[in-house]
Order: C-alpha cells, then structure tokens, then sequence
C-alpha cells in the first residue's frame, strides 16, 4: 500500500474509489484520501473519510472521471467470465483517471484462492475432481459441496495477455515471489 500511496502521490484531498475493497488496506498509509467503499456487500453511508456505495463493479453508478483513483485488489477475477470481466475493466477505466487493478495471475504454480499447487493448470473439469484432494482451504475450511462448486464457478484467473486486453492504456507490472509472477497489476497514471 506504501508503493501504491507513493506511485499515485496520495494526499488527504484525494479521491479513491475502491471497487471490491474495504477499510483495511487504507490504515496501511499515511495519508487520510477519501475514500468510497463500492461493494455488494456493504449499505450505502458514510463513516470517517468512508464513503460506503453498494454496486456492482461492472456497472459503476458514478459519471466519467469521477475520482483521482480507482483501486482494485483481487476482485476482477471474481466478476464472472470474460464479457464480465471486460465490464468490470471498462468501468475502473471510466470513472477515474488513473487506476490500480491487480489480480493473481493465472500462471502462477499455486492457486491463491484455494491456496492448491499446480492443479488450476490443467483443463477445467480435472482441476475440480482434484481440488478436494490438493487444496489446503479445502482441508482447513471443509467446505460443503456447494460452497466448493460456487467458489469454483465465481473464479476466472487472468494471465498478462487478458490484462493487456482488459487494460490496453496501462503499464503492466509484475509482483514477483521467488522469480515467479505471482501477480498482475495494472496501472495508469495521467
């Protein structure tokens, strides 16, 4: 969060959209923007410098370049398939000037959701008959059936190429663990 505050020049008169997000990530800097929480998770109000707004990310209800910045962390791989997923990308563009939308990219070896090694390579169908004997959320969370197969179905990951595609104005930045790209990060400043 630290090189994010610094690569966008955050100041406590910048305005921050966080699509997906929620007050956590923001206590990690040390200036106070305003921030609005959009989710479908939250009530629409206000606390503090939070302004709380329940949308989806796919159809943002504010105008064009209403913001300095939209943030996202690990949310546009859970928005549905491709056609979702490029709303969800249209939207940040819109609505702000200048974005940060990181995911987990798809090439990854472990799969960060499932927290699985490897599995999430192999074609779709092989990869859920194996996920409950090599996913560590699976031993840990022992999750019904249902909540396997919907966890399954919302995840869709990305790789360098769909970001490309989703974000053509952006620098695309990598987020190493051991030499590997374990994340995709898209960014534009104005």
């Amino acid at each position: 969060m630290r090189a994010f505050a610094s690569r966008f020049a955050i100041t406590n008169q910048t305005h921050i959209l966080d699509v997906g997000g929620g007050t956590q990530n923001w206590g990690y800097i040390t200036a106070i923007p305003e921030v609005t929480i959009c989710n479908i998770d939250v009530d629409d109000g206000l606390e503090d410098r939070f302004i709380y707004k329940r949308a989806d990310g796919r159809r943002l209800p504010f105008e064009t370049d209403r913001f300095d910045v939209a943030y996202s962390n690990s949310v546009i791989e859970h928005v549905g398939d491709w056609d979702q997923q490029r709303a969800f990308a249209d939207e940040i563009r819109r609505v702000s000037r200048n974005y940060y939308v990181q995911t987990p990219n798809r090439w990854f070896l472990v799969e960060p959701h499932f927290i699985a090694p490897i599995i999430h390579l192999f074609p779709r169908r092989l990869y859920r008959r194996l996920l409950p004997f090599f996913s560590l959320w699976y031993w840990i969370a022992r999750p019904s059936q249902a909540e396997v197969d919907a966890m399954f179905d919302e995840i869709r990951l990305l790789d360098r190429r769909e970001m490309r595609q989703l974000f053509p104005d952006a620098v695309l930045l990598e987020e190493k663990f051991m030499f590997m790209t374990k994340s995709l990060i898209a960014v534009r400043i104005s």
